[in-house]
């Protein structure tokens, strides 16, 4: 049976629509504010929401977000305020809502007691950024258990037996790391190729494409080759900028109508 996320994706594809992923930091700018932004952001247009649980080391994630995990520690958030959000979220939302975080908290929370604590809370799937392609069954009993998609990254380092793997592997979707490379000589852009190259290889699964992406412009751009993009970074941004629901909406309504172009 298909999760919300496979559904979501699904029907987008039916429907030959391209997905907007949005990327929250839990706990920013408040302890519980993803329980206002993610149904601002959903009437915005966003088709699925990440919500990262903030690491006093997140080694993979860049400095602006890495600034807005900082302020949520400081506001109190670990890994059950952020599944508390997402039980709050789920009694008046159907988004599929992926968790995006750190071995060591889940670790020190308990790996059974963190899926089924998450599952029941109502999370559709997991990214763990860190975890290699090689130890990636270390969780997989605990998410088929639970019935949340754990999902992969493929990078510009991946070769494209590597990729193949990680589709084989992956559940719910690919998450494609591009390269934001400026558009060189002969008008060819280095991560619209790269994108395209990946998308010959991943077949058994949709693929999003994220990091960079900061323009619906360049989303739309890179949507060309794949079935949706994340956005992340320029988000954080936005709501650091202004916490106004109206120009919030509108700004993520941009980048869902230039996916419809």
């Amino acid at each position: 049976m298909m999760g919300r996320i496979e559904q979501r994706l699904a029907s987008l594809r039916s429907r030959k629509e391209k997905a907007l992923a949005l990327f929250i930091t839990g706990g920013y700018p408040e302890l519980h504010s993803a329980v206002s932004l993610v149904p601002i952001l959903e009437e915005g247009g966003a088709d699925i929401v990440e919500i990262g649980m903030p690491f006093s080391d997140p080694l993979a994630d860049g400095p602006v977000i890495q600034a807005s995990s900082t302020v949520a520690l400081a506001n109190g958030a670990h890994l059950q305020s952020i599944l508390d959000d997402v039980a709050r979220i789920r009694a008046v939302s159907e988004i599929p809502i992926v968790l995006m975080g750190y071995l060591n908290p889940i670790v020190s929370f308990g790996t059974q007691d963190f899926f089924s604590a998450a599952a029941r809370a109502g999370a559709d799937g997991i990214i763990l950024p860190e975890l290699p392609l090689e130890e990636a069954g270390r969780f997989a009993f605990e998410c088929q258990t639970a019935r949340i998609s754990q999902i992969l990254l493929v990078t510009p380092t991946s070769t494209p037996e590597r990729i193949r793997k990680i589709d084989e592997t992956s559940r719910g979707f690919v998450y494609c790391v591009a390269t934001t490379g400026v558009t060189g000589s002969g008008g060819k852009d280095p991560a619209r190729e790269y994108v395209r190259n990946v998308r010959t290889i991943v077949r058994q699964n949709p693929l999003l494409v994220g990091f960079g992406i900061s323009s619906p412009e360049r989303a739309w751009e890179l949507s060309r080759d794949a079935d949706g993009v994340i956005i992340g970074s320029a988000l954080i941004r936005k709501i650091l900028e202004s916490a106004d629901a109206a120009g919030l909406r509108a700004w993520v309504r941009r980048f869902k109508n230039a996916l419809r172009e």
